[in-house]
């Protein structure tokens, strides 16, 4: 690798394949999860709107993938910015933060959920173990920037944001006629 360690490359690039395998669990499970944990869930949380329930419903598996591939691009683009400077970037630094603290979101989701939420497996075994073990790479190496509270907001906000922003893109994908076939 010219100019950037082997250390580097996985903790850079490694971002991308930890992502990869985390929302491959979300893919694979969001459609059965949706269709028997939410109904449960709206019986259990009757002060919750209903509107809310109505969009965790109407997200269909096909939309679900679309937003992922978005999010993929972004999760590659920050990966690949991290690997180009050796881990300096601060938008990969950030997207390595927001990373690390989503697995965390999935944990408090499947608590307050008292059960099984997509993502939830592979966020305790993969998300924060390599959050951790990448920013421990970059701190050995000198590169890592220093961590406020308000950093790791801002890391939270923009992983939340860009999920947002991916599903609002996948949701007009999906639903522009030509976008499926034999509609």
């Amino acid at each position: 690798m010219t100019g950037i360690s082997l250390r580097a490359g996985a903790a850079t690039l490694g971002l991308f394949a930890a992502w990869a395998v985390h929302d491959l669990e979300e893919v694979a499970t969001v459609g059965r999860w949706t269709r028997t944990r939410v109904p449960v869930l709206r019986e259990r949380h009757p002060r919750v709107p209903d509107r809310i329930w109505h969009r965790i419903e109407g997200v269909d598996g096909r939309e679900f993938a679309t937003a992922v591939g978005f999010m993929g691009l972004v999760v590659a683009a920050a990966a690949a910015d991290g690997y180009r400077t050796g881990g300096r970037s601060a938008f990969y630094q950030a997207s390595l933060n927001g990373f690390g603290l989503h697995g965390l979101v999935h944990l408090a989701q499947a608590a307050a959920t008292r059960g099984y939420t997509p993502g939830v497996v592979t966020s305790p075994l993969l998300v924060v173990p390599f959050t951790l073990w990448a920013r421990g790479r970059l701190r050995r190496t000198g590169v890592l920037r220093p961590t406020r509270p308000a950093d790791l907001v801002r890391g939270l906000a923009v992983a939340g944001a860009a999920t947002v922003a991916a599903h609002a893109a996948a949701r007009r994908i999906r639903s522009y006629p030509s976008a499926v076939p034999g509609r």
